[in-house]
Protein backbone atom coordinates (compact mmCIF):
# COMPACT_ATOMS: atom_id res chain seq x y z
CA UNK A 1 0.00 0.00 0.00
CA UNK A 2 0.88 3.39 -0.81
CA UNK A 3 0.07 5.93 2.03
CA UNK A 4 -2.52 8.61 0.58
CA UNK A 5 -2.94 12.28 1.07
CA UNK A 6 -5.21 12.64 4.12
CA UNK A 7 -3.59 8.93 5.81
CA UNK A 8 -4.59 8.36 9.23
CA UNK A 9 -2.15 9.11 11.97
CA UNK A 10 0.85 6.90 12.04
CA UNK A 11 0.10 3.68 14.35
CA UNK A 12 4.04 3.79 15.07
CA UNK A 13 6.44 7.00 15.37
CA UNK A 14 10.16 7.70 16.25
CA UNK A 15 11.12 11.22 15.93
CA UNK A 16 14.80 12.07 16.04
CA UNK A 17 15.77 9.19 18.02
CA UNK A 18 19.53 9.09 19.98
CA UNK A 19 20.24 5.62 21.22
CA UNK A 20 23.26 3.36 21.71
CA UNK A 21 24.57 0.20 24.02
CA UNK A 22 27.59 1.89 25.32
CA UNK A 23 27.98 5.32 27.54
CA UNK A 24 29.01 8.06 24.65
CA UNK A 25 28.48 6.05 21.84
CA UNK A 26 25.71 6.42 19.90
CA UNK A 27 24.32 4.14 16.91
CA UNK A 28 21.21 5.95 16.22
CA UNK A 29 21.69 9.63 15.29
CA UNK A 30 18.55 11.20 14.71
CA UNK A 31 17.15 8.58 13.06
CA UNK A 32 12.65 9.18 12.13
CA UNK A 33 10.17 6.24 11.28
CA UNK A 34 6.62 6.91 10.61
CA UNK A 35 4.70 3.70 9.99
CA UNK A 36 0.65 3.81 8.97
CA UNK A 37 -1.79 1.26 9.64
CA UNK A 38 -1.57 -1.77 7.30
CA UNK A 39 1.87 -1.34 5.88
CA UNK A 40 4.57 -3.51 5.65
CA UNK A 41 7.98 -1.36 6.30
CA UNK A 42 10.94 -2.32 5.02
CA UNK A 43 14.59 -0.98 6.32
CA UNK A 44 17.85 -1.79 4.77
CA UNK A 45 21.24 -0.35 5.21
CA UNK A 46 24.67 -1.77 4.98
CA UNK A 47 26.33 -3.71 8.08
CA UNK A 48 26.42 -1.07 11.34
CA UNK A 49 24.04 1.26 9.90
CA UNK A 50 22.07 1.16 13.18
CA UNK A 51 18.93 -1.55 11.29
CA UNK A 52 18.44 -3.65 14.34
CA UNK A 53 19.37 -0.92 16.84
CA UNK A 54 16.37 1.14 15.56
CA UNK A 55 13.97 -1.88 15.89
CA UNK A 56 15.26 -2.74 19.82
CA UNK A 57 14.84 0.98 20.38
CA UNK A 58 11.20 0.73 19.51
CA UNK A 59 10.50 -2.37 21.35
CA UNK A 60 12.86 -0.79 24.63
CA UNK A 61 15.90 -3.33 24.59
CA UNK A 62 18.15 -0.38 23.86
CA UNK A 63 18.05 3.21 25.87
CA UNK A 64 17.06 5.80 23.88
CA UNK A 65 19.04 8.91 25.03
CA UNK A 66 16.64 11.46 23.06
CA UNK A 67 14.10 11.58 20.77
CA UNK A 68 10.52 9.79 21.07
CA UNK A 69 8.67 7.16 20.60
CA UNK A 70 5.14 7.06 20.46
CA UNK A 71 2.22 3.70 19.76
CA UNK A 72 -1.55 4.88 18.18
CA UNK A 73 -0.39 8.44 19.20
CA UNK A 74 0.54 7.62 23.13
CA UNK A 75 4.31 8.55 24.20
CA UNK A 76 6.00 4.87 24.73
CA UNK A 77 9.62 6.16 25.09
CA UNK A 78 11.58 3.66 27.18
CA UNK A 79 8.56 1.50 28.06
CA UNK A 80 9.87 -2.23 28.91
CA UNK A 81 9.07 -5.10 26.50
CA UNK A 82 6.19 -6.37 28.94
CA UNK A 83 4.02 -3.79 28.71
CA UNK A 84 4.67 -2.86 25.05
CA UNK A 85 3.46 -6.82 24.21
CA UNK A 86 0.17 -5.49 26.09
CA UNK A 87 0.22 -2.30 23.95
CA UNK A 88 0.19 -4.47 20.74
CA UNK A 89 4.18 -4.79 19.80
CA UNK A 90 5.22 -7.87 19.04
CA UNK A 91 8.88 -8.63 18.76
CA UNK A 92 10.97 -10.95 16.58
CA UNK A 93 14.85 -10.97 17.58
CA UNK A 94 17.02 -12.76 14.74
CA UNK A 95 18.81 -15.02 17.05
CA UNK A 96 18.06 -17.16 19.93
CA UNK A 97 14.10 -16.71 19.14
CA UNK A 98 12.65 -20.07 20.15
CA UNK A 99 12.74 -22.17 23.82
CA UNK A 100 14.84 -24.78 22.46
CA UNK A 101 13.96 -27.43 24.87
CA UNK A 102 10.03 -26.76 24.92
CA UNK A 103 7.37 -28.40 22.17
CA UNK A 104 6.27 -26.43 19.31
CA UNK A 105 2.90 -25.93 21.38
CA UNK A 106 4.27 -24.67 24.72
CA UNK A 107 6.34 -22.06 22.88
CA UNK A 108 3.01 -20.10 20.97
CA UNK A 109 1.83 -20.63 25.10
CA UNK A 110 4.89 -18.48 25.86
CA UNK A 111 3.76 -15.75 24.02
CA UNK A 112 0.16 -15.81 25.00
CA UNK A 113 0.90 -15.81 28.97
CA UNK A 114 -0.28 -12.37 29.48
CA UNK A 115 -3.59 -13.54 28.33
CA UNK A 116 -4.15 -17.21 28.95
CA UNK A 117 -7.51 -17.77 28.78
CA UNK A 118 -6.81 -16.80 24.73
CA UNK A 119 -5.02 -19.91 24.20
CA UNK A 120 -7.30 -22.00 21.94
CA UNK A 121 -8.55 -19.38 19.80
CA UNK A 122 -5.48 -17.79 19.19
CA UNK A 123 -3.91 -21.41 18.54
CA UNK A 124 -6.80 -22.07 16.19
CA UNK A 125 -5.65 -18.66 14.15
CA UNK A 126 -2.33 -19.28 14.43
CA UNK A 127 -2.60 -22.76 13.02
CA UNK A 128 -4.52 -21.50 10.20
CA UNK A 129 -1.59 -19.35 9.20
CA UNK A 130 1.45 -21.90 9.97
CA UNK A 131 -0.56 -24.82 9.38
CA UNK A 132 2.58 -27.03 9.51
CA UNK A 133 2.96 -26.15 12.80
CA UNK A 134 0.07 -27.50 13.89
CA UNK A 135 0.81 -30.45 12.59
CA UNK A 136 4.60 -31.11 14.42
CA UNK A 137 2.96 -29.11 17.77
CA UNK A 138 4.63 -32.12 20.23
CA UNK A 139 7.72 -31.55 18.39
CA UNK A 140 10.66 -29.86 20.62
CA UNK A 141 11.99 -26.41 19.05
CA UNK A 142 15.25 -27.30 19.26
CA UNK A 143 14.96 -29.91 16.79
CA UNK A 144 13.87 -27.65 13.74
CA UNK A 145 15.58 -26.50 11.37
CA UNK A 146 16.41 -23.38 11.04
CA UNK A 147 13.42 -21.84 8.72
CA UNK A 148 11.14 -23.58 10.96
CA UNK A 149 12.42 -22.44 13.91
CA UNK A 150 11.34 -18.73 12.69
CA UNK A 151 8.05 -20.02 11.64
CA UNK A 152 7.24 -20.64 15.38
CA UNK A 153 9.34 -17.79 16.60
CA UNK A 154 6.82 -15.28 14.08
CA UNK A 155 3.70 -17.33 15.40
CA UNK A 156 4.72 -17.02 18.83
CA UNK A 157 5.21 -13.26 18.59
CA UNK A 158 1.35 -12.82 16.86
CA UNK A 159 0.03 -15.55 19.72
CA UNK A 160 -1.19 -11.66 21.37
CA UNK A 161 -2.37 -10.75 18.33
CA UNK A 162 -0.11 -7.41 17.81
CA UNK A 163 -1.14 -4.68 16.32
CA UNK A 164 2.45 -4.21 15.37
CA UNK A 165 4.68 -6.79 14.74
CA UNK A 166 9.13 -6.45 14.42
CA UNK A 167 11.07 -8.50 12.44
CA UNK A 168 14.85 -8.87 12.91
CA UNK A 169 16.28 -10.26 9.92
CA UNK A 170 13.46 -12.88 9.74
CA UNK A 171 15.43 -14.57 6.92
CA UNK A 172 19.02 -14.55 8.01
CA UNK A 173 21.11 -17.91 7.75
CA UNK A 174 17.99 -19.63 5.77
CA UNK A 175 18.45 -21.13 2.11
CA UNK A 176 16.97 -19.22 -1.10
CA UNK A 177 13.98 -21.24 -0.88
CA UNK A 178 13.72 -20.84 2.82
CA UNK A 179 13.75 -17.11 2.40
CA UNK A 180 11.12 -16.51 -0.29
CA UNK A 181 9.02 -18.57 2.10
CA UNK A 182 9.39 -16.28 4.73
CA UNK A 183 8.66 -13.13 2.64
CA UNK A 184 5.71 -14.79 1.27
CA UNK A 185 4.42 -15.51 5.15
CA UNK A 186 5.71 -12.07 6.06
CA UNK A 187 3.24 -10.44 3.05
CA UNK A 188 0.59 -13.22 4.55
CA UNK A 189 0.64 -12.01 7.66
CA UNK A 190 0.79 -8.33 6.86
CA UNK A 191 -2.48 -8.64 4.64
CA UNK A 192 -3.93 -9.88 7.52
CA UNK A 193 -4.31 -6.66 8.93
CA UNK A 194 -0.72 -6.65 10.57
CA UNK A 195 1.20 -3.75 10.47
CA UNK A 196 5.05 -4.68 10.14
CA UNK A 197 8.59 -3.05 10.46
CA UNK A 198 10.79 -5.44 8.94
CA UNK A 199 15.21 -5.18 9.21
CA UNK A 200 16.28 -7.17 5.79
CA UNK A 201 19.97 -7.72 4.64
CA UNK A 202 18.45 -9.11 1.60
CA UNK A 203 17.70 -5.80 0.34
CA UNK A 204 16.12 -6.03 -3.41
CA UNK A 205 13.68 -9.09 -1.72
CA UNK A 206 12.69 -6.66 0.60
CA UNK A 207 12.03 -3.69 -1.26
CA UNK A 208 9.95 -6.28 -3.88
CA UNK A 209 7.16 -7.05 -0.96
CA UNK A 210 7.30 -3.93 1.00
CA UNK A 211 4.97 -0.65 0.88
CA UNK A 212 7.74 1.98 1.77
CA UNK A 213 11.75 1.74 2.44
CA UNK A 214 14.02 3.71 4.80
CA UNK A 215 17.49 3.40 4.04
CA UNK A 216 19.90 4.00 7.36
CA UNK A 217 23.44 4.78 7.18
CA UNK A 218 25.62 5.61 9.98
CA UNK A 219 21.99 5.98 12.37
CA UNK A 220 20.10 8.46 10.22
CA UNK A 221 18.20 8.43 7.45
CA UNK A 222 19.43 8.65 4.26
CA UNK A 223 16.42 7.36 1.69
CA UNK A 224 12.77 7.14 2.11
CA UNK A 225 10.11 5.74 -0.50
CA UNK A 226 8.06 3.52 -1.82
CA UNK A 227 10.03 0.16 -2.36
CA UNK A 228 9.77 0.37 -6.02
CA UNK A 229 10.98 3.89 -5.74
CA UNK A 230 14.20 3.01 -3.61
CA UNK A 231 15.31 -0.35 -6.28
CA UNK A 232 14.66 1.60 -8.76
CA UNK A 233 16.73 5.18 -7.26
CA UNK A 234 20.29 4.95 -8.98
CA UNK A 235 21.61 6.33 -6.22
CA UNK A 236 20.50 3.81 -3.80
CA UNK A 237 21.44 1.21 -6.30
CA UNK A 238 25.11 2.33 -6.48
CA UNK A 239 25.39 3.38 -2.83
CA UNK A 240 23.69 0.72 -0.86
CA UNK A 241 21.90 -2.07 -3.20
CA UNK A 242 25.04 -3.31 -4.42
CA UNK A 243 27.38 -3.41 -1.41
CA UNK A 244 24.44 -5.32 0.67
CA UNK A 245 24.64 -7.76 -1.97
CA UNK A 246 28.31 -8.01 -1.27
CA UNK A 247 27.57 -8.17 2.66
CA UNK A 248 24.88 -10.85 2.21
CA UNK A 249 27.39 -12.85 0.13
CA UNK A 250 29.95 -12.70 2.43
CA UNK A 251 28.12 -13.74 5.52
CA UNK A 252 27.02 -17.10 3.37
CA UNK A 253 30.78 -18.03 2.54
CA UNK A 254 31.70 -17.03 6.52
CA UNK A 255 28.94 -19.71 7.84
CA UNK A 256 26.76 -22.50 6.18
CA UNK A 257 23.63 -21.79 5.45
CA UNK A 258 20.46 -23.68 7.21
CA UNK A 259 19.29 -26.35 4.27
CA UNK A 260 15.84 -25.88 5.51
Amino acid sequence: MVVPTGSPAPVLQATDLVAGYVPGVNILNGCNLDVYPGELIGIIGPNGAGKSTLLKALFGLVSVRSGSVTLKGEDITGFKANRLVQAGVGFVPQNNNVFPSLTIEENLQMGLYLRPKLLVERLDAIFDLFPALADRRNQRAGSLSGGERQSVAMARALMMDPSVLLLDEPSAGLSPVRQDETFIRTRRINKTGVTIVMVEQNARRCLQICDRGYVLDQGRNAYTGTGRELADDPKVIELYLGTLAKDVDAEKDEKPVSIA
